[in-house]
């Protein structure tokens, strides 16, 4: 079974990567961690070694742990769900996995969903999970 999880440095992302991990353990499978960054951002090549440092750091967690696992990292402008549909259809991903947060009507709107177009256009099932309030 091959699982793809969404990595962001966040609350709603960490909490992703723990549920796609504990999906790997209990299915045996196999891991894709997708990080999506559009370019352009400011501060760019700062926040791209730091998503550097913090994927080798996951990555070294979860060979330590055994999980076996791969790391991609897509820079080519699209949108973080773009990019990880697109990763789920080339690598044949079975389960994916995305972190959500809590946002009002309004805020969906004018800002959009990437998790509401994930779950809308996958072709396989899609695991949303929410941090725990703390």
């Amino acid at each position: 079974m091959r699982i793809a999880v969404g990595y962001l440095r966040s609350d709603e992302g960490r909490a992703a990567l723990d549920a796609a991990i504990d999906e790997a353990d209990r299915r045996g499978g196999t891991l894709v961690i997708v990080h999506s960054m559009r370019g352009g951002e400011r501060d760019e090549a700062e926040t791209v070694a730091d998503y550097d440092v913090a994927l080798d750091r996951v990555s070294a967690d979860l060979d330590e742990r055994g999980v076996a696992h791969e790391v991609k990292r897509f820079a080519r402008g699209g949108s973080p769900s773009e990019d990880l549909l697109q990763a789920a259809h080339d690598d044949d991903i079975d389960l994916l996995v995305i972190g959500v947060r809590r946002r009002s009507p309004v805020g969906k709107l004018l800002l959009g969903s990437n998790a509401q177009d994930i779950i809308l256009r996958a072709d396989c099932p899609v695991l949303a999970v929410k941090p725990e309030k703390g």
